[in-house]
C-alpha cells in the first residue's frame, strides 16, 4: 500500500457528520457496563475500515474502541457486531490473542445502533504488505508470525471455546459460494459484471473433495491485526466481521492471496522483490502452514485462491453498492468501489489457472 493509501486508512481523526454518535448517552452506558471507566471522554473515529464505523474512545483511565452496526439499509446477516463481539470473548478465554471485549450493548435506544466496546491494544499495524519498516533480517520473522498465529486459530476446537454453534458445518465452499453470489445479484445498485457472471457459474462446479471445520477469521490481513511494539510477534487479531466456522484451507488461503494481489488494493505482495526483502515465497509460506497443521500438501491450491479472488471481489461489489446507496462507513470506500472490477479480472485468471 502506497504513502498515501497509508494516510487514508491509518489514525483517527473527527467523527464524520454522517457517523456522529449521542455522546452523553454513550457515557451514561460506559459508566454502568465498563469497569474502571472514568470521565471526561474524547471520541475520534478511525479513518480505515469499509462496512462498521470504528471509533476511539480516550479517557483519564485508558483508551478503548468501539464499534458499531451502521444504520439505513443493510445486507441480510451483514455487519453482526453482535457476533464479533462473541468470537472474540470466546477466543481471549484460551489465551487465543484478540483485544478484551467490556460489553456489547444490543439496545438500539442508547446509540440507534448495536455496538460493543473493547480494549485499544497498542502495537503496531502494516499496512504495507512488504513491512518496510522492520529490518531486513527480522522481515521473514513477521511473516512467520502470522503463519503461526493463523494456524493457531485453526487448531482451536470450537466446542471448547462454546462455538460449536457459531456456523453451520460442512459444505462451507458451497454455502459461501451461495451466499457471495447471492449478495452479488441481488446488490442492483451496485450492477453487473461479466467476470463475476463466469465465476458464479464456474465455482460451484469444481469444489476439491474433502470437507473440514474450524473456526475461520475470514479477512485474515496484515492490516487486519496488531504486532508487538518492537517484537515480530502478533499481540491481537481484529475485524472479526466475517468470521464463522469453515473450511481452513479457504481461510488460509484467503490470507495467502497476498502474493497474487496489488498493493493498491488491499495489503497485496504482487510485483514485489521477495527474495530482496527477505519474504518467503508463497511455496515456502504453504509448506510452514502445512507443517504447522500436520498437511502434507494442498491439493488444488489454485481452486481456494480463485474462490477467495472471488469473495473478495463480491465484498467490494457490496463496498460499491453501500457508496451508491450512502451507507459506506469509510470516506475512502469509494476508492475501494473503483477496484471490484480489477478484483474481477484477477479472479477470472486465477480461474483459468484452475483450468
Amino acid at each position: 500500500m502506497n504513502a498515501l493509501e497509508h494516510q487514508a486508512n491509518a489514525g483517527a481523526g473527527n467523527v464524520r457528520p454522517d457517523m456522529e454518535i449521542d455522546e452523553k448517552a454513550l457515557v451514561r452506558w460506559m459508566r454502568a457496563n465498563v469497569d474502571g471507566f472514568t470521565e471526561p471522554m474524547t471520541v475520534l473515529q478511525f479513518k480505515g475500515g469499509q462496512s462498521i464505523p470504528t471509533y476511539q474512545l480516550t479517557t483519564r483511565g485508558g483508551s478503548y474502541v468501539l464499534r458499531r452496526k451502521p444504520s439505513g439499509l443493510l445486507l441480510k446477516g451483514a455487519h453482526s457486531i453482535e457476533r464479533e463481539a462473541q468470537v472474540q470473548q470466546a477466543l481471549g478465554q484460551v489465551g487465543f490473542s484478540v483485544p478484551r471485549i467490556f460489553g456489547l450493548c444490543t439496545d438500539e435506544s442508547v446509540l440507534g445502533t448495536p455496538f460493543y466496546v473493547m480494549e485499544k491494544v497498542e502495537g503496531r499495524i502494516f499496512w504495507d504488505a512488504t513491512f518496510p519498516d522492520v529490518s531486513h533480517d527480522e522481515r521473514s520473522q513477521y511473516f512467520e508470525a502470522m503463519n503461526q498465529t493463523l494456524a493457531a486459530l485453526h487448531g482451536i476446537d470450537p466446542a471448547s471455546v462454546g462455538l460449536q454453534a457459531y456456523g453451520k458445518t460442512g459444505n462451507y465452499f458451497t454455502r459461501q459460494i451461495s451466499r457471495w453470489t447471492r449478495q452479488y445479484l441481488e446488490d442492483d445498485a451496485a450492477g453487473r459484471d461479466p467476470n463475476m457472471d463466469l465465476l458464479v457459474q464456474w465455482l460451484p462446479e469444481h469444489i476439491p473433495a474433502g470437507d473440514e471445520t474450524c473456526i475461520v477469521h475470514g479477512d485474515f490481513r496484515c492490516d487486519n491485526m496488531i504486532f508487538h511494539p518492537v517484537e515480530p510477534r502478533v499481540i491481537a487479531v481484529l475485524d472479526w466481521e466475517l468470521s464463522t466456522l469453515g473450511h481452513p484451507l479457504a481461510d488460509f488461503a484467503n490470507h495467502a492471496m497476498m502474493y497474487q494481489m496489488p498493493p493498491d488494493i488491499v495489503a497485496g505482495l504482487a510485483g514485489a522483490d521477495l527474495q530482496r526483502l527477505n519474504i518467503p515465497s508463497q511455496s515456502h509460506y504453504v509448506q510452514s502452514y502445512c507443517e504447522s497443521t500436520g498437511r502434507e500438501s494442498i491439493p488444488e491450491w489454485e481452486f481456494y485462491i480463485a474462490f477467495n479472488l472471488f469473495r473478495m471481489a463480491a465484498i467490494f461489489h457490496g463496498i460499491k453498492g453501500r457508496v451508491i446507496r450512502g451507507t459506506a462507513a469509510s470516506a475512502h470506500a469509494h476508492e475501494r468501489a473503483k477496484s471490484f472490477p480489477v478484483l474481477a479480472g484477477l479472479a477470472r485468471r486465477a480461474l483459468e489457472g484452475c483450468r
